[in-house]
């Protein structure tokens, strides 16, 4: 493919510019590390709403991007060799987007995969662990089985004081801000703000994570990001 015209899903979300990276996702965590990314980069983009509540993510046009039928997705119209690219999974577009732009993830190689260690505990630990919890919290609280929910609420707050340690003597989780705090942030605002379980998973107990947050959310480009993409 050679021109974002040949990707099926350029006529359900036309491009605004087709020089601009096309960004496919809704304001959910892991939509957020991405938005939330570009704007930290500076970092043209399109930002296209796919409707979770409608179903978007099921239409055979965003199928054509991402066959496992989650956001976020993008197309780089200069992706490498000048190619258009198109990625899926947020953990992956953030190791490109700051690949592309040499920042947010350290050219040392040691500060390189200490980045990459925290992205892959947040992928694969944080944001599966609290996205059940507020799973239980919302759709299956009406579950009399307390055991699944009891689980979930056991395992986030166990890694919230794995992130509250590793805060304990810097400001950002790699000591410098990269995607590893892009990726775990928004999380960390989702599961205080919206699923409000702060209360069963020691939130107020926490000594560095709510201030982590804090200076987190006070970021103008995390602003930006967090209201990508309209959702009007």
């Amino acid at each position: 493919m050679t021109d974002l015209a040949d990707f099926p899903i350029t006529r359900r979300w036309p491009p605004k510019n087709p020089a601009h990276i096309q960004y496919y996702g809704w304001t959910t965590p892991n939509g957020q590390k991405v938005s939330i990314a570009l704007e930290e980069l500076a970092l043209p983009y399109d930002a296209h709403p796919v409707r979770l509540g409608e179903d978007d993510q099921h239409s055979p046009a965003f199928l054509s991007l991402n066959p496992n039928n989650k956001i976020p997705a993008i197309i780089d119209p200069d992706g490498p060799g000048g190619r258009p690219l198109a990625l899926f999974e947020s953990g992956a577009i953030l190791v490109y987007l700051a690949e592309k732009t040499g920042r947010l993830l350290p050219a040392d190689p040691a500060a390189r995969y200490d980045v990459l260690q925290w992205l892959m505990w947040q992928m694969g630990g944080l944001g599966p662990m609290f996205g059940q919890l507020g799973w239980f919290r919302g759709a299956g609280k009406e579950i009399e089985d307390r055991r699944p929910v009891q689980r979930y609420e056991k395992e986030s707050a166990r890694l919230l004081r794995v992130l509250d340690q590793q805060l304990a003597d810097r400001s950002w989780i790699c000591g410098d801000y990269s995607i590893a705090d892009i990726a775990t942030a928004p999380w960390l605002r989702t599961m205080r703000d919206f699923y409000k379980a702060g209360d069963v998973v020691g939130w107020d107990s926490l000594e560095n994570v709510p201030a982590y947050l804090d200076r987190f959310l006070a970021r103008d480009a995390v602003r930006r990001g967090l209201r990508q993409p309209p959702t009007d």
